[in-house]
């Protein structure tokens, strides 16, 4: 579990705190003794996908899935070859009423590669225990992410789904663009993701600001 050079550049003064440190013994012994997700050498997927100049939007996740063979280091992505949870299933929804293609799968690396941060909050999870790692540390952390990102790019859409994603709201400057829609699991979805254009929104906001837009439409 080490960041790219890159990220590690912006992040040098704060992964040698002494919380950084604690929250990588303790996930370390958690690999250990228990089942955790995602596989430890994607726990930092998201950073080696998105370098840090590469950052356009940020989607900002929870913490990863806590089933089998699901997480894969990547918020909402899935192993290529794994079904569909429903949170994605309702994004495909989305994606497809709003720019026309639905996911043929659940491997999202492609918008990664493209700039769009896929971080969660939480970096790790135990098997079949969503949040179990939500007090560990990452939340301090993950928010230092966010700043950094804040502070240092031009402009940045930030992709805030539901009510725990939105409280990161307040670490953005207000010269980035934050779209905030409900969660896409099924709880929430139909309460205003589903309608939302969120995709769409992205890109327009992009355009806006003269950066090239996402291609949502992911291959075969």
């Amino acid at each position: 579990m080490i960041l790219p050079d890159d990220w590690e550049n912006y992040l040098a003064h704060e992964i040698e705190k002494p919380y950084f440190k604690d929250i990588m013994q303790y996930v370390n012994e958690q690999y250990e003794q228990s089942v955790v997700y995602p596989p430890k050498e994607d726990v930092f997927k998201a950073f080696e996908l998105t370098p840090f100049n590469h950052v356009k939007v940020v989607l900002l996740g929870q913490d990863p899935y806590h089933q089998p063979q699901q997480a894969n280091g990547l918020s909402f992505s899935v192993t290529r070859g794994v079904a569909l949870p429903p949170s994605l299933r309702n994004m495909s929804k989305e994606l497809s009423e709003d720019v026309g293609c639905s996911l043929p799968h659940g491997d999202l690396t492609e918008w990664a590669k493209q700039g769009v941060m896929l971080l969660n909050t939480s970096l790790t999870v135990r098997h079949n225990e969503a949040n179990s790692h939500r007090s560990i540390g990452w939340q301090a952390f993950t928010d230092q992410v966010i700043r950094i990102i804040s502070d240092k790019h031009d402009h940045v859409v930030f992709m805030l789904l539901g009510k725990q994603a939105y409280q990161k709201a307040a670490l953005i400057h207000s010269r980035h663009t934050v779209i905030h829609t409900p969660h896409p699991s099924p709880l929430s979805a139909y309460r205003g993701f589903i309608g939302s254009r969120v995709f769409s929104q992205v890109n327009l906001a992009l355009n806006e600001h003269r950066q090239t837009p996402i291609n949502w439409c992911l291959s075969q």
